[in-house]
């Protein structure tokens, strides 16, 4: 068996590009760090990778003239035989985010409990075109994720759709409702949504859209408002996904929601968000706690601005990654495809950084570090894929393995310090000798099906 070897590297021209293939070895090399991959060990399957369909990407990915609007959406949804990513798995705001132009909801009447002024004129200026296009260039499903920010401001105790609040008790049963027309609604423009989750980062107060809900707060919501409506809408094979904050809480937030089995039999997973510490170990405990229960990074970005030209910003996408699917998560998704040059737009200046930044007024797009890092996934492993046993025995390389659906496997490994590194792949039966740059990420996969 041949090894296709596909390497980006800091300090050379390489990004995502072939490299001589490697072939099996039979020499003996005594103290070289050593990769051992065993396909016979398989562990969760993957649903997929992607990035989130904002307002802010929307328009930025609007500005540009037609070629590099298809060119845009090639590079992250066309096969990797046709050198695009493959995104399957993405997400997209129910009513406004930071990343929308300003604060919007589908509700607007106040105390239109009975959803007649619901519509989705907002999303279809801008936000549905753009989903529309990434539809038509992908060869496959895309499944969507939908997340809110916050409700409608006259349901919240502070009256507003910004700075934190809270879901008004007596609201709950119609904003339940909102998610229901809000599938239904997307589902009429041929938009399917494959999941939802509750609320964006329930423990956060920002001076942007946000709603607190306590864990206990959102397993009743879960419970006895949105489970029972999405099931008596003939929507139960929508995913619920609880949480959708950082690691730091996840185990406490499984625990009360999952605690509770009326609530728990309506969960399919929990989604989770990289600020703050890593705390990668909370993960794993999840899982161990759950089993049955999935994972699913549902949110990260690097903040404060549009760090052009960043290579840390990649390092940092595939540090999660591996680590995150090391510990049984099931997909990954991005924060924004797109952004503009100063990291937006966002209605409370609130930059961050996008894979791909858009020059609107030169008609040019940029793709940072992080798009070639999250290539060397994405492009490789497949939805319905397995993670197998992988370890590496020096800790300078930082390495995930899988087997795709047809049986070829894929080898995720990354050296993020200064020095190159010689090392030994022990995969199955085979050997292979390689190497892989400092400040690199290299994926090795078969050449043909294994």
């Amino acid at each position: 068996m041949l090894l296709r070897y596909v390497l980006t590297a800091r300090d050379s021209e390489a990004r995502l590009s072939e490299q001589p293939a490697l072939e099996p070895s039979s020499v003996e090399t005594p103290g070289l760090p050593v990769l051992t991959v065993d396909t016979t060990h398989q562990f969760q399957i993957i649903e997929g990778f992607g990035g989130a369909f904002t307002e802010a990407g929307a328009v930025s990915w609007m500005a540009l003239g037609p070629n590099q609007r298809d060119a845009a959406l090639r590079a992250y949804f066309a096969t990797q035989a046709e050198d695009g990513h493959g995104y399957a798995l993405c997400r997209v705001h129910m009513n406004s985010c930071d990343f929308a132009l300003d604060n919007y909801a589908h509700v607007h009447t106040t105390g239109d409990v009975d959803l007649r002024s619901f519509n989705i004129s907002r999303d279809q200026q801008a936000l549905l075109p753009f989903i529309k296009a990434a539809q038509r260039v992908a060869r496959h499903p895309i499944k969507l994720l939908a997340s809110p920010w916050s409700p409608p401001a006259w349901m919240k105790t502070n009256g507003s759709m910004n700075h934190g609040g809270k879901l008004r008790p007596e609201y709950r049963l119609a904003w339940a409702r909102c998610f229901v027309r809000f599938i239904e609604a997307y589902a009429q423009e041929g938009v399917p949504i494959w999941g939802v989750t509750v609320q964006n980062e329930p423990m956060a107060t920002q001076r942007w859209d946000s709603c607190v809900y306590s864990a206990e707060e959102e397993r009743d919501f879960i419970r006895d408002y949105l489970g029972p409506e999405l099931v008596r809408a003939g929507l139960a094979d929508i995913k619920i996904v609880v949480w959708d904050h950082n690691r730091d809480l996840m185990v406490d937030r499984a625990s009360v929601i999952y605690g509770d089995p009326e609530a728990s039999k309506y969960a399919w997973g929990l989604g989770f968000h990289w600020y703050g510490e890593d705390h990668f170990d909370h993960v794993q405990r999840v899982h161990d706690a759950w089993p049955e229960k999935r994972l699913l990074f549902t949110e990260g970005c690097q903040e404060g601005g549009a760090h052009m030209g960043s290579w840390a910003l990649g390092e940092r996408y595939a540090h999660s990654m591996i680590n995150d699917l090391n510990r049984w998560t099931v997909g990954w998704i991005d924060w924004n495809l797109f952004l503009d040059l100063q990291g937006g737009p966002n209605h409370v200046g609130n930059f961050c950084s996008a894979p791909i930044l858009i020059d609107t007024a030169h008609d040019a797009l940029y793709q940072q570090s992080s798009f070639y890092y999250i290539g060397h996934f994405c492009r490789f492993v497949v939805p319905g894929a397995r993670r197998v046993l992988c370890a590496s025995s020096v800790a300078a390389l930082e390495c995930a393995a899988f087997r795709n659906p047809d049986g070829s496997p894929v080898l995720i490994v990354m050296n993020r310090t200064d020095a190159p590194v010689s090392f030994m792949l022990r995969l199955d039966g085979s050997r292979f000798l390689t190497q892989i740059p400092g400040h690199a990420i290299a994926s090795l996969a078969a050449a043909v099906p294994h």
